[in-house]
């Protein structure tokens, strides 16, 4: 069963027996006009089980579907920069984004590149360059660190052909620095997709604009991280519904931070 609830700005509708297209999704899904003063829109996709885990053994591939994966690969086909912990990237074996033909035309005429940059968050630069994603990027793959981060790392990171930028006056990354540093650089449409240590600094930050969850519909007990961790925020950030899909049990939402 395919259904879609529209909530707020989510117009199009689709019987429950079609499939639904990437253009369709790429429509639902699309960035919305940054208000005045904004610079950047920051958006996280993450999958949670019922009971509130974020990944199972140490990935989310096992709470995830075929259509998880579907909006996964649109958000990424809609985006400019994807931002990633340096855990997640090893942790779930990220390799660099490819061009999509489904996405080439809509990417072209908003001034987009093939494909979109994968940015790591990373303070000590553990990280191993000789891997694709930094050795075979369509576009050069960004390290985000800080001004204290090891200067041996980040010479290695630059022979390996990554950019390294500057995003907090410590060891580690700032988020509101994150984000303002690769809006200066044109990515303006920013998408996390984690892990959990990361959106929670973002969350923290008060800098997450836009939260996809899809909601799987499994339990996976144990004590898994949910998908958002670290200090907690001072008063809850409250956000709106902006769009719910739902297929097979599992529960894509949209919210936007009121």
């Amino acid at each position: 069963m395919r259904r879609l609830f529209p909530v707020t700005d989510m117009t199009a509708s689709t019987p429950s027996d079609q499939e639904w297209s990437l253009d369709a999704l790429a429509e639902a899904y699309a960035y919305p006009e940054l208000p005045a003063g904004e610079d950047a829109w920051l958006r996280a996709n993450m999958v949670s089980s019922l009971d509130g885990a974020g990944q199972h053994d140490g990935r989310s591939q096992p709470l995830s579907s075929d259509t998880d994966m579907r909006i996964f690969g649109t958000l990424r086909g809609l985006a400019d920069v994807v931002v990633a912990g340096a855990e997640t990237v090893r942790l779930e074996g990220y390799r660099p984004a490819c061009a999509r033909e489904a996405f080439a035309a809509r990417r072209a005429a908003a001034g987009q590149g093939p494909a979109p940059v994968i940015a790591v968050v990373s303070a000590s630069l553990n990280l191993d360059f000789s891997l694709p994603l930094f050795t075979e990027p369509l576009v050069p793959t960004l390290v985000l660190t800080g001004a204290a981060a090891p200067a041996e790392r980040v010479r290695a990171a630059r022979a390996a052909g990554a950019e390294v930028l500057v995003a907090g006056d410590g060891a580690g990354v700032e988020p509101a620095r994150a984000k303002a540093v690769l809006a200066e650089r044109g990515l303006r449409r920013q998408l996390t997709e984690g892990g959990p240590r990361l959106l929670g600094q973002f969350t923290a930050a008060g800098v997450l604009d836009e939260l996809c969850l899809s909601v799987s519909p499994t339990m996976t007990a144990g004590d898994a991280q949910r998908i958002a961790g670290g200090p907690a925020t001072a008063v809850p950030t409250r956000f709106a519904l902006a769009s719910l899909l739902e297929q097979d049990g599992f529960l894509f939402t949209r919210y936007r931070r009121i």
